[in-house]
């Protein structure tokens, strides 16, 4: 949605492209990014236009990750979710999928914090908040910067990558790669 957004508003840019950019990432440390790319201010109602189609989107098509509703109910430690995205957003990607009821209460914005990810704070956070130490936390990440976070603030991270090649970050020996939903409850018992 958003790379579409983009090439309407002057900004070519592919599907690939955009996630190298923006993936994981706040909206206002996106909107740095197109600011510089544009060379001037977007339109105003960037935002909006691109929630409202997004959301639109969520609504017709989105589905829970595979395997995410058993892994869920198999842990037996305390979870949460700290997304780039604002509270909206989260809440309307677990009500769609059905997930909401399970991180009722344990909801963590990057809109929470001051810096969001890939600097630590939204993990410090949520770790606070949820009365655990870095050294206690197991983070699973979806996107480079949220890696960097988790790293950041001392973490052990798993990374989940069902598509990509599991090269970049996955090289790193601070971080382990999985690629189905499946197989986390195994990881996370061996961690």
């Amino acid at each position: 949605m958003l790379a579409d957004l983009l090439s309407e508003i002057g900004i070519a840019m592919t599907y690939e492209e955009s996630l190298k950019l923006f993936l994981g990432k706040s909206w206002i440390d996106s909107l740095l990014i197109i600011n510089k790319l544009l060379g001037r201010e977007p339109p105003p109602d960037l935002y909006e236009i691109y929630t409202e189609r997004m959301f639109r989107e969520f609504d017709n098509h989105l589905l829970p990750v595979p395997g995410i509703n058993q892994v869920l109910q198999s842990i037996t430690s305390d979870y949460c979710v700290a997304s780039s995205g604002p509270h909206i957003k989260i809440r309307k990607t677990l009500g769609v999928t059905g997930l909401l009821p399970l991180f009722e209460g344990k909801i963590f914005s990057s809109t929470d914090v001051e810096n969001g990810k890939p600097e630590p704070d939204l993990f410090l956070h949520a770790c606070d908040v949820m009365g655990y130490t870095p050294k206690q936390t197991i983070v699973i990440e979806d996107s480079p910067a949220g890696v960097q976070a988790a790293i950041s603030a001392e973490m052990k991270v798993f990374m989940y990558k069902p598509f990509q090649d599991k090269k970049d970050l996955s090289d790193n020996s601070e971080v382990t790669t999985f690629n189905s939903m499946s197989l986390l409850t195994r990881i996370i018992d061996r961690a």
